[in-house]
């Protein structure tokens, strides 16, 4: 196991996600969550535990570069298809558990809308995670 590569790869693609969570949840899909979403657990942006939210990136990132290093592919696009792969399996775990057990969700369209978002972000930064990975030297 190249640990380098690992972290530096981790490292990106955990960047990458913090701004794509930034760009999907926080602008693009900002009103269709704050219409949809019960919000009684949520945080204010003002109270969020920043630390918290940066090590869940990162966390991600190296995830995917465990999986991608274990999986011997390279290539970005290698990258995207494990992303997305484990990303919408994930999603689907994580989002009917709570579905099932709590009212964070309003409905199953909303379940989805988050599904399909975790998706995307995982894809593309995955993708970047084996980008990075292909460009460090053994």
């Amino acid at each position: 196991m190249n640990t380098n590569k690992i972290l530096l790869g981790g490292i990106a693609g955990g960047v990458a996600m913090f701004f794509l969570g930034w760009l999907i949840y926080g602008i693009v899909l900002a009103d269709y969550l704050a219409a949809n979403g019960n919000h009684c657990a949520m945080r204010p942006m003002e109270e969020f535990v920043w630390w918290a939210m940066i090590v869940s990136n990162i966390t991600g990132g190296i995830l995917f570069a465990v999986i991608i290093n274990w999986s011997n592919t390279s290539g970005a696009m290698a990258g995207v298809k494990i992303g997305a792969t484990v990303g919408l399996l994930f999603g689907i775990s994580i989002d009917t558990s709570f579905y099932s057990m709590s009212d964070m969700f309003s409905g199953i369209s909303h379940m989805l809308v988050d599904v399909i978002a975790y998706t995307v972000m995982s894809a593309i930064g995955a993708g970047i995670v084996a980008w990075v990975m292909g460009m460090v030297k053994k």
